[in-house]
């Protein structure tokens, strides 16, 4: 079963990792700060050792991004993202796993303080059906 794992974040300023460049994690105690690195290392390590890695890759910053929509019956592109959002999408990792429960377990290792961690199936889970 094939899955998206997006990471959404806001650092100030734009980099990666990500979680280097937020407040929360900055705040957080050196040695914890390093079992958390260790974890995501771990983690990533453990997918490819299994094959359940088949892809990933950090985003540059959102101020970088363009938009591209249909308005009266033209395209209209502009700056992107989205002014609103108060995180975006900073990444993602490309999984192949053999159940839904392994997805929930890899996604919630990739979570972090002031990081949303989205998981989402892709919508033909083999990859080549249409």
């Amino acid at each position: 079963m094939k899955y998206v794992i997006l990471i959404h974040s806001n650092p100030q300023p734009w980099g990666h990792p990500t979680s280097d460049y937020l407040v929360a994690h900055q705040a957080l105690p050196a040695d914890v700060r390093h079992r958390l690195n260790t974890e995501f290392e771990q983690v990533m390590t453990e997918l490819q050792a299994n094959g359940e890695l088949l892809g990933g890759e950090a985003l540059g910053d959102p101020a970088n991004a363009r938009l591209y929509r249909w308005r009266d019956g033209e395209p209209l592109t502009s700056d992107g993202p989205y002014s609103e959002a108060k995180e975006h999408l900073a990444g993602f990792f490309l999984i192949d796993v053999g159940s839904q429960a392994r997805a929930e377990e890899v996604a919630a290792r990739f979570s972090g303080p002031d990081e949303t961690v989205e998981l989402r199936p892709l919508m033909w889970p083999g990859g080549d059906e249409q």
